[in-house]
């Protein structure tokens, strides 16, 4: 989501090397690095996992928690509302008033923030390690007493109701793809409605309906910690029991069934938008299930098409025909990475382009591009060169300022596969694939049947009318 920037700059730490930092010998090729992101994992009694990981790098800590509801699961006719409650616990708790939580990491030369997202909602900060103790306890507090009222309540549906209207209504293109596509691609209600919210549905909520979401998904059974920097484990082991460890379990969380069937027509859709000054096209397609051997594959099949200059598509639809000035595009793109969702997920890519280019024109140069991964081997070559793509990327996120990206990808594979060591196998995923998975899950996952178009009408040209089609 459009996350809110809380913080002063950070100026803490250095990045987190994916590998333990060592004078000598020269680091290994990339090729032969791996993984190994040392960690000490456990639950305690009321159910909250809890993901430790120590390094030397900088005197700092990173606190993190995720619970595990996301906009994707929010309540029907309260479309918006996992985003509004993200908003809502950054408004005090009962020992700990308004203020108190970011002027605490402020104060202290740190950083904060929030985000709701398709399967979690977070928030992290990051601080001095001499000041793990407070702000453990602020989010102990937070999550146990939440300051649920009228007033704060009131107060941040204007909020939400604004962030909305700059960020989607009053802006060009503003819910393209990253709302539109979804909605379109998908049938079942959780993954294809409007998460960023509507704003009658956002200013209906009331104050029950906030205690009911804060009893039902802000427990400790549905939560993962993690605690990641200049820590001993013992001691913080310790702490999180002090903090931690008397908050209620809380009910089980029963979710819905989120999964959808298998395309079978391709679907296309498009609207006016009268701020855009350039149509817009896009494509998503449905993904296989995460952490399987084709998830792996579309993964590197991502790296081919979009990623990059040498991609097919950004050569084929920038550098040979100039239709487009750029592709933009991924695997849960816009609101996240290929590893931090769970449930049904779209490979998408968009640009906007001038308007003597017909749609045909571009699905035809679009499908020039992708047929040809369908029928044809990759060569040995270009699937290495995806495969150091991937790696690389995999490893600037582990490697990001304030062990941000480090600390997602161990509180997702906590969260969702209860085994945040599964991190230190990404690698080994991506390296079993052959160019014969990669062709096998580019014709399935690629075929125009499981393909959805999404364009933009810029200004207040006539609007074409919806239609759905099917093609091999």
């Amino acid at each position: 989501m459009r996350i809110k920037r809380l913080a002063a700059a950070l100026a803490l730490s250095a990045s987190i090397l994916p590998l333990a930092a060592s004078a000598e010998p020269a680091a290994p090729p990339l090729a032969e690095q791996k993984l190994a992101i040392d960690t000490q994992y456990f639950t305690l009694p009321n159910g909250l996992r809890v993901v430790l990981a120590k390094d030397d790098i900088a005197p700092t800590v990173t606190v993190a928690v995720y619970y595990g509801i996301g906009f994707r699961i929010e309540p029907r006719d309260r479309t918006g509302f996992a985003h509004l409650f993200e908003h809502l616990m950054f408004q005090g708790s009962e020992h700990a008033p308004k203020g108190t939580l970011i002027g605490t990491i402020s104060n202290n030369g740190g950083v904060l923030n929030g985000s709701t997202r398709f399967d979690y909602t977070n928030y992290f900060e990051v601080v001095p390690s001499n000041v793990l103790d407070r702000v453990l306890w602020l989010e102990a507090d937070r999550m146990a007493n939440p300051v649920i009222n009228e007033t704060v309540l009131k107060n941040q549906q204007g909020v939400v109701g604004n962030e909305v209207k700059v960020n989607v209504l009053n802006q060009p293109y503003g819910s393209w793809p990253w709302i539109d596509l979804p909605m379109l691609a998908n049938t079942n209600w959780y993954n294809s409605h409007n998460f960023y919210g509507d704003l009658s549905e956002i200013e209906a909520a009331t104050v029950s309906d906030a205690k009911e979401f804060s009893h039902k998904f802000y427990v400790p059974s549905n939560a993962v910690l993690v605690i990641a920097g200049d820590i001993d484990y013992a001691e913080a082991k310790a702490k999180v029991q002090k903090y931690f460890g008397n908050i209620p379990k809380g009910p089980d969380v029963s979710k819905p069934d989120i999964s959808e069937p298998r395309q079978t027509k391709e679907k296309t859709g498009s609207r006016v938008d009268k701020l855009a000054p350039k149509p817009g096209y896009s494509a998503g397609y449905h993904m296989p299930k995460r952490g399987t051997p084709e998830w792996y594959a579309m993964g590197l099949i991502d790296q081919m098409l979009v990623q990059g200059d040498d991609s097919r598509l950004y050569q084929k639809l920038v550098q040979d025909t100039g239709i487009a000035g750029n592709v933009s595009g991924g695997i849960n793109a816009f609101l996240g990475n290929m590893y931090n969702y769970d449930g049904p997920m779209l490979w998408m890519f968009n640009f906007t382009h001038d308007a003597d280019v017909s749609d045909a024109k571009i699905t035809a140069a679009v499908d020039s591009v992708v047929n040809d991964l369908r029928t044809k081997p990759v060569s040995q070559a270009e699937l290495d060169r995806a495969k150091t793509k991937i790696r690389s990327s995999l490893y600037d996120t582990v490697g990001g300022g304030g062990r941000v990206g480090l600390v997602d990808l161990l509180a997702v594979y906590a969260l969702f596969d209860n085994d945040p060591s599964k991190v230190n196998q990404i690698d080994q995923g991506f390296a079993a694939v052959t160019p014969a998975l990669i062709q096998k899950t580019a014709d399935e996952y690629l075929r125009p049947t499981n393909r959805s178009i999404f364009t933009i009408v810029p200004g207040g040209a006539k609007q074409p009318a919806t239609a759905e089609g099917a093609g091999k």
